[in-house]
C-alpha cells in the first residue's frame, strides 16, 4: 500500500533559494519549476562576503531583524529584508555588515512556510500570537516574558524537536532546544560551545509538548517585559528529521537515515567546541555537498572537501574524518528538511 505523506513536496514549505545582489531593491521568488509559497520565516546570508545573518518573520514585521550570529536586539538598520512576498521576500541596498542586496555579491535564503497570519493562543501562562502550520511542523511565536517559569503556547499539535529563542527587545543570546539532548541540556546558536547544563533555567528542565513551549527564568528567553520570538520545528514523516549521530572518524563516514533527500542540513556538534553548520542543494547541486555556512559567524561561505556531506535519496552520510562532522566517538545533533520524501526522490 502506497504511504501517503502530509508534505509530498517540500517545495510547498521550505526553500533554499540562492540570488546575487544589484546594489538596489529587489524581488527574490522562491518558485521551483513554477512550484512556490509565502514564506513566514526567512533567514538570508551573504554567500562570498563576511556579512551578518539576517533573520525575520511574518511576526517580526520586516524590514526588522535579527542576527543569529549576534546577541542583537531586533532592528531594522542597514541592508535588510524589506518584505516577505506570496512567493519569497524582497530586499533592499546592502549596509554595513549584513547587506541583503550587495551588487555582485552571491545570497542564500533558507525560508520557512508556517500559518500566515497569527492569531493569539491562551494555552500557556503566557499568552503568545502564533503562526503556525501544523502539517509541516512549523510555527513562529511571539510573546512578552514575565521573569518567572512560565509555559506558551506554540500551535503544532505536537511537540516541537528543535526551538530558537530569541529576544527581540533586548541584547540575549540564542538559547537553542534539541529533543537529542538532554531536557536540563541547551545549545546557543550564536556561539561555538559544546551542550551546556542550563535547561534549568531556559525551559525549567521540562520538555515541550503537543501545546505547550517553556520559558525559564533567564533573561535570554523570558526576562520580565522584554519581548521574544522563537521558531519552533517538529518532525514531520517524509519531509522533515531531528536527531543525532555519532561518528566514526573516517572517511567512509555514518549514514544518518531520514527518509527523504535533504534539501538543507543543520549539524553541530554537542560533545567539543565547533561551528555550526548549513549545507543545502541550492548551493551545491551535486554531491559530495562541500559548502558550508556557519550561523554562529559573518564569514564567507567555506569550500573544502573536509566538509562534505552526500545528499542521499534516503538521508545523507559523512565522507570525511573532520572533527566538526565525523570524530570518533564525536555526537551531533541534526535538523534536516526534504527535497520529497523517499518515495518520491530521485538518486543523486
Amino acid at each position: 500500500m502506497a504511504t501517503t505523506f502530509a508534505v509530498p513536496d517540500g517545495r510547498v514549505a521550505m526553500a533554499a533559494t540562492t540570488y546575487t545582489g544589484n546594489g538596489s531593491t529587489q524581488s527574490v521568488s522562491n518558485a521551483v519549476n513554477t512550484v512556490s509559497f509565502q514564506p513566514d520565516f526567512v533567514w538570508v546570508k551573504g554567500r562570498n562576503e563576511a556579512y551578518y545573518h539576517r533573520l525575520t518573520s511574518s511576526l517580526q514585521s520586516p524590514p526588522n531583524y535579527m542576527s543569529s550570529n549576534a546577541t542583537d536586539a531586533e532592528n531594522s538598520v542597514n541592508g535588510t529584508i524589506s518584505a516577505i512576498t506570496s512567493t519569497g521576500f524582497s530586499v533592499n541596498i546592502n549596509g554595513g555588515t549584513g547587506g541583503t542586496n550587495s551588487t555582485g555579491i552571491n545570497y542564500v535564503g533558507w525560508q520557512w512556510k508556517a500559518g500566515g497570519t497569527a492569531v493569539s493562543n491562551t494555552a500557556g501562562s503566557i499568552t503568545s500570537s502564533v503562526s503556525a502550520n501544523t502539517t509541516a511542523g512549523f510555527s513562529v511565536v511571539t510573546y512578552t516574558g514575565t521573569g518567572v517559569n512560565a509555559t506558551v503556547g506554540h500551535g503544532l499539535g505536537v511537540a516541537p524537536a528543535m526551538i530558537f529563542y530569541k529576544s527581540r527587545s533586548n541584547a540575549e543570546g540564542w538559547p537553542v532546544y534539541h529533543s537529542a539532548l538532554a531536557v536540563a541540556n541547551n545549545l546557543v546558536l550564536n556561539n561555538t560551545n559544546v551542550q551546556q547544563p542550563n535547561g534549568n533555567i531556559y525551559w525549567n528542565s521540562t520538555a515541550p509538548t503537543a501545546t505547550l513551549i517553556r520559558a525559564g527564568t533567564d533573561t535570554a528567553n523570558n526576562g520580565s517585559g522584554y519581548t521574544y520570538v522563537a521558531y519552533c520545528w517538529a518532525p514531520v514523516a517524509g519531509y522533515s528529521a531531528f536527531g543525532s549521530y555519532t561518528g566514526n572518524g573516517s572517511a567512509d563516514g555514518p549514514f544518518i537515515y531520514t527518509g527523504f533527500r535533504p534539501r538543507f542540513i543543520l549539524v553541530k556538534r554537542t560533545d567539543s567546541t565547533s561551528d555550526w553548520r548549513i549545507w543545502d542543494t541550492s548551493r551545491t547541486p551535486y554531491n559530495a555537498m562541500s559548502s558550508v555556512i556557519y550561523p554562529n559567524g559573518s564569514d564567507a561561505e567555506y569550500t573544502a572537501a573536509t566538509q562534505d556531506f552526500d545528499a542521499l535519496s534516503n538521508g545523507f552520510k559523512a565522507r570525511n574524518n573532520s572533527i566538526s562532522m565525523n570524530a570518533s566517538a564525536g555526537t551531533y545533533i541534526y535538523a534536516a528538511y526534504a527535497e520529497n520524501p523517499l518515495k518520491y526522490a530521485n538518486a543523486r
